[in-house]
């Protein structure tokens, strides 16, 4: 995780592996008719990149002097941005056993996809999915000849399970899947996608009652990886189809993929390569 602060003492953390690169902040050009949350756009190594205040994307009032902040220059979901914040810390390396789902009394308006403790202080992990989509909204739309075309892709009756601890990413992916017929069973993480499947196998042949897996990578209490590798160990569970589908993107992804034994591995989001997949599974 990259330790960072935006105004005020609360720490705030992303996962590094989406970070390219911290920078002081450069001078900003402002663009007309952008949204209120981004500051403007910064030339960064040949290219214009925006630049999203993350404290006023959570809600809390502007970031001042931008002659003393920094940007964090992240990629996310195919796309390149910047995140103005007040300061950055440090880079801490935690186990995914560390990072917990938010309080239950978060309430539904919160920008926390997780939580952990670094120093006897609570950090919040931010949902930059939620962020990117009340600022860009993504097109969950799929294209009219996949929706003809899954006519002749009948689905047997079986849902697909959904795992994402994003609650914008679980409904993107389920007006994608809906959109060509399939049904969704969602679930926060893979801990608890991991108990779903037992309880289900405790009913008879998985095959039978879920079509296939798609999960996120990056979860609290049990990321995507290790809930591969524990559906692949488990003889109940071994033959599920598994794609993997995460805002990550990178060649470390595709070791990792087949060392755990998923069958598939897509990058965040496109509707149409994503219901493709699962026409092919299917």
């Amino acid at each position: 995780l990259l330790l960072f602060r935006l105004n005020g003492r609360q720490r705030f953390g992303i996962n590094v592996f989406k970070v390219r690169e911290v920078l002081q902040c450069p001078p900003l050009t402002v663009m007309p008719k952008l949204n209120s949350c981004i500051r403007g756009v910064a030339h960064i190594r040949g290219q214009t990149i925006s630049v999203i205040d993350l404290s006023m994307a959570v809600g809390k009032r502007p970031i001042e002097d931008l002659s003393k902040c920094f940007i964090i220059i992240s990629e996310y979901n195919r796309s390149i941005q910047g995140f103005l914040v007040h300061s950055v810390e440090r880079i801490i390396n935690m186990n995914w056993e560390s990072i917990l789902p938010p309080p239950k009394g978060a309430g539904r308006i919160n920008y926390m996809t997780a939580v952990t403790e670094v120093d006897g202080e609570l950090v919040e992990i931010l949902d930059v999915e939620r962020i990117l989509n009340e600022i860009s909204p993504v097109s969950t739309e799929v294209s009219k000849e996949l929706v003809e075309s899954s006519v002749d892709h009948p689905t047997l009756g079986r849902p697909v399970l959904v795992a994402d601890d994003s609650s914008v990413a679980r409904k993107q992916v389920q007006r994608a899947l809906e959109a060509i017929g399939v049904e969704c069973v969602l679930a926060k993480d893979g801990r608890e996608a991991l108990n779903m499947l037992l309880e289900m196998a405790k009913n008879g042949p998985i095959k039978d009652q879920i079509a296939l897996v798609i999960s996120d990578i990056e979860m609290p209490e049990m990321d995507g990886y290790t809930f591969t590798a524990e559906i692949r160990n488990n003889p109940n569970l071994k033959d599920l189809h598994v794609i993997l589908h995460t805002s990550l993107s990178g060649v470390f992804n595709q070791a990792m993929v087949q060392k755990v034994g998923a069958n598939n591995f897509i990058a965040k989001f496109q509707p149409d390569e994503l219901a493709k997949a699962v026409q092919n599974a299917l």
